[in-house]
């Protein structure tokens, strides 16, 4: 599987997705802390936490660090940026700025 692959991979799932939020909010999570946003809506258990975080890792868009005997999770956006530099170029940019922007007011209360 290409790197790019690995990324799509790991964006394709909503508790995934929410896990890169949680990491975006608040980075160097430890596998509990993570487990409770995820398991506040879900009944998914603290294995399929670490599922997700494995695929999260393998896509490079979560990097870990031992502090003692804990595992801190960090978000890595560069693999993200690396895509959105492959897809979208310098030219079309400010149209999807644009786009971006529009779609945020309107959503938004």
């Amino acid at each position: 599987m290409g790197d790019d692959d690995a990324i799509f991979r790991a964006l394709a799932d909503p508790t995934r997705r929410r896990i890169l939020d949680a990491l975006r909010s608040r980075d160097g999570q430890s596998l509990s802390e993570l487990e409770a946003v995820i398991t506040q809506d879900t009944d998914m258990t603290r294995f399929g936490v670490m599922k997700h975080l494995k695929v999260l890792a393998a896509g490079g868009l979560v990097t870990t660090q031992r502090r003692g005997r804990q595992t801190l999770h960090y978000l890595n956006p560069v693999p993200i940026r690396l895509i959105h530099d492959r897809w979208i170029s310098k030219y079309t940019e400010p149209k999807v700025a644009a786009l971006s922007d529009l779609k945020s007011r309107v959503e938004s209360p």
